[in-house]
């Protein structure tokens, strides 16, 4: 007799699923869930090729340090970029804006509730493309480990901001700590410059001199971002 437990979602068919873009999200967006699969694909297999390059030229990065730092790096980009999946279609996702309309009752402070229904709710068509640019800069940065110590520090502002915009009470639920926990990831991101553990930060930092000396306006850009 067939189980019924073994159709319920575990964490091996959940993370399969969103590998084939069979999630709610994905199939959401109709034929646009195949682009979005081939690019996190894309990512991921940019990310193992950039770790094993790193890995066969400096005798530094191979250590359990590196090695799970990446790990870490990626698996939390790819949160992001499944976060971002329910910030489309644009220019407004249904998503975004009853998520945006949650924030208008739930966030901390008076303040910040006005400045969701006098601005964010209003102008949501110009905000959900931004929003959703910038956790896709998110997974990008620590997907491929590049930019990482910048963008680290910008995601936590994101996030600190998503945590007192949730913090009180609501329907559903959410965890305030959840957010918090997250900032401090991005923190030890940032910390640590994480894109410098098998990442494309660690490759530009060797193989391109105006990024190690810190010469020239991009490469002191780069260098301060990673």
């Amino acid at each position: 007799m067939p189980n019924p437990l073994s159709n319920l979602p575990n964490p091996l068919s959940d993370f399969w699923d969103f590998l084939i873009g069979n999630t709610e999200d994905h199939n959401k967006l109709g034929s646009l869930k195949y682009f979005l699969v081939a690019l996190f694909l894309a990512l991921l297999l940019a990310s193992i090729v950039i770790a094993i390059k790193n890995w066969r030229d400096d005798p530094a990065q191979r250590t359990p340090s590196n090695v799970a730092t990446w790990f870490v790096r990626v698996a939390i980009g790819g949160m992001w970029f499944q976060g971002m999946l329910w910030k489309l279609p644009l220019p407004v996702s249904g998503a975004l804006q009853y998520w945006t309309e949650q924030l208008g009752n739930r966030a901390a402070f008076a303040f910040h509730r006005r400045l969701v229904t006098e601005f964010y709710l209003p102008y949501l068509y110009i905000l959900n493309p931004i929003i959703f640019l910038a956790e896709l800069t998110f997974a990008v940065s620590l997907i491929l480990g590049f930019g990482v110590r910048l963008v680290s520090a910008l995601a936590i502002v994101f996030v600190l901001h998503l945590w007192l915009g949730m913090y009180r009470p609501g329907d559903p639920p959410e965890w305030p700590w959840s957010y918090v926990f997250l900032a401090i990831v991005m923190f030890m991101f940032a910390l640590h410059a994480a894109g410098r553990s098998l990442g494309l930060d660690a490759w530009l930092r060797r193989h391109v001199t105006a990024v190690r000396a810190g010469t020239g306006f991009f490469g002191r850009l780069l260098k301060l971002a990673s």
